[in-house]
């Protein structure tokens, strides 16, 4: 099975079309998230293809995007309504 490692995407828009095509770029890579920051549970290939997704959309001289490994991931703490990520067999990604 391939490794999937846990990420965190962010992103600061400030054209509203980039802003809406950068939603839907990271909305099919993310397993959760809210406003501009997602959770990402990705291989690297998905990885890859995710900044090369994004850097289609984004505007380098006026827009900011960051993609952060968090390691050391072994156990997942929610407080309030959170609600643990599901991580199934498979992601679709089309």
């Amino acid at each position: 099975m391939t490794q999937r490692q846990l990420y965190l995407a962010a992103y600061d828009i400030s054209c509203n079309r980039r802003l809406r095509r950068a939603l839907f770029v990271l909305r099919s890579y993310a397993s959760g998230g809210q406003k501009s920051v997602f959770e990402c549970f990705l291989t690297a290939t998905e990885k890859a293809q995710l900044l090369e997704d994004i850097g289609l959309v984004i505007d380098p001289d006026e827009d900011r995007f960051i993609l952060l490994k968090l390691a050391g991931v072994k156990h997942i703490r929610t407080l309030g309504k959170a609600v643990l990520p599901q991580d199934g067999s498979f992601y679709y990604v089309g």
